[in-house]
């Protein structure tokens, strides 16, 4: 189904997100490091692809930029084990998960959902769609963001508190995973926050001198 999902943004029911996979970026925020998988969701609404640009909402200053590794679902994922979760990966791609910070911290403060900080429209910039063959996830992934030229983030997905495949088996234990599809594995330390005019650049490097990136511009809305 690999053909198919060269256009996972169009077909994707779901994008679930994990937070605080890497400890340092969970310590830069004061947050307590979870035992578990921290699950949350985009809608997939939240896509915007290049030349478009991130649009911050009018009543908002600013918002905070975390770059991931997206994994795309090729099979119907239900409670599986890890072999299962390994052959139901489609392939992968680059991806950002923007965040209200401000608003996520008054929320979580009062209590109340952060769906709003997390799942505006254009909070999920995507790349496209990476082929399994062409990135080797085996070995670890460096993954970068830069703003206006300054590098903001560079880290590498060996440190992740849960794998790819743990992520997969723990989601599918009560969320079924569909074709298409869209898992954000975490960011690394070094988030931070953009402002309208900011230029956003992120990387993806595998081992074996795979290299993708991708450039968003910060607009009004």
């Amino acid at each position: 189904m690999t053909g198919t999902l060269k256009n996972f943004r169009s077909i994707c029911k779901k994008i679930i997100c994990i937070g605080r996979n890497y400890s340092e970026h969970a310590s830069e925020l004061g947050n307590v490091v979870p035992s578990k998988p921290m699950i949350f969701m985009k809608p997939s609404s939240a896509f915007v692809v290049e030349p478009n640009k991130i649009i911050i909402p009018s009543e908002w200053d600013e918002l905070h930029h975390e770059v991931e590794l997206g994994v795309i679902i090729d099979k119907q994922c239900q409670n599986v084990n890890k072999d299962e979760a390994e052959q139901n990966i489609g392939g992968y791609c680059l991806a950002l998960d923007m965040t209200a910070r401000k608003i996520q911290d008054q929320l979580k403060k009062q209590g109340h959902p952060w769906l709003l900080a997390k799942g505006f429209d254009t909070s999920c910039p995507c790349g496209d769609f990476i082929d399994k063959s062409k990135l080797d996830v085996s070995s670890s992934v460096n993954l970068w963001l830069s703003v206006n030229g300054q590098m903001r983030q560079n880290g590498h997905t060996r440190d992740m508190m849960f794998s790819i495949t743990d992520l997969i088996v723990y989601i599918s234990k009560y969320i079924t995973l569909e074709h298409g599809d869209l898992i954000l594995t975490g960011t690394p330390a070094g988030v931070g926050p953009v402002k309208r005019g900011d230029q956003i650049e992120a990387g993806i490097n595998g081992d074996n001198n795979f290299k993708y990136s991708m450039k968003f511009n910060v607009a009004s809305q």
